[in-house]
């Protein structure tokens, strides 16, 4: 039985807001899409100032990360540490969120 469960069935009125907010995107099935936006929104904290001044945008599809590099090196050399970064994402939100990065 869940522990927010009453004897019932039916739920507690008390419930931790993290795991609330949690059940709420479930039902909604809007955890993935919050996911990704997280995982964008920690972009330049991931990656460090200087990818960040060169990214020019951002978008996630079918978990696929498209990040658009403004630096020809630059992105020759995230794409040749892709590998890296993905782990770094999977360490930070877990393996299911991104599955792969595409520079452009």
């Amino acid at each position: 039985m869940n522990k927010y469960k009453d004897h019932t069935g039916r739920k507690k009125d008390v419930a931790p807001l993290q795991e609330a907010f949690q059940e709420l995107l479930k039902a909604y099935r809007l955890k993935d899409k919050f996911d990704e936006r997280k995982v964008i929104q920690a972009w330049p904290e991931m990656m460090g100032r200087t990818v960040a001044m060169r990214t020019e945008s951002l978008f996630v599809k079918e978990k696929k990360l498209f990040v658009k590099i403004s630096s020809g090196p630059l992105k020759k050399e995230l794409s040749m540490n892709r590998s890296k970064i993905l782990n770094l994402i999977e360490k930070q939100f877990g393996n299911a969120v991104i599955e792969e990065v595409v520079f452009l």
